[in-house]
């Protein structure tokens, strides 16, 4: 079963966030500041992390960097989905390694639904190459 650690501190978005992509078959664990998303991503090994960039303990931003920068977690894909909306906080988390970057505000958990789904598929797609 596809794996997929959402980590954001918005207890309603997180919950419903794990709802809905659990209602799609995947197994979801949730994380409410940056550092719990950094020890749940190293232990659970998810297949797509669903990221916010502004938690406690420590941002989204040095989340993704350092997992960015682990040989162990370098490969799976992030989905950064923020409240941030200046082009130069996309830019900098895309610089970063995030596979996508979406603003919460005008986005839809079955928007989310489908961009775990193509992230997933290019993932597969280019591993089989």
């Amino acid at each position: 079963m596809t794996k997929i650690v959402v980590a954001d501190d918005d207890r309603m978005f997180r919950k419903a966030a794990e709802t809905t992509l659990r209602r799609q078959g995947y197994e979801v664990v949730t994380a409410s500041d940056g550092e719990e998303a950094l020890q749940l991503i190293r232990s659970e090994r998810p297949d797509i992390i669903v990221l916010d960039l502004i938690m406690p303990k420590l941002q989204g931003f040095d989340v993704l960097q350092v997992l960015k920068q682990d040989s162990v977690t370098a490969a799976i894909p992030v989905i950064v989905l923020s409240s941030l909306t200046q082009e130069q906080d996309k830019q900098e988390a895309l610089d970063l390694g995030a596979s996508a970057y979406f603003n919460k505000a005008t986005f839809s958990l079955g928007e989310l639904v489908k961009q775990v789904e193509n992230t997933l598929t290019k993932g597969q797609a280019s591993c089989q190459s």
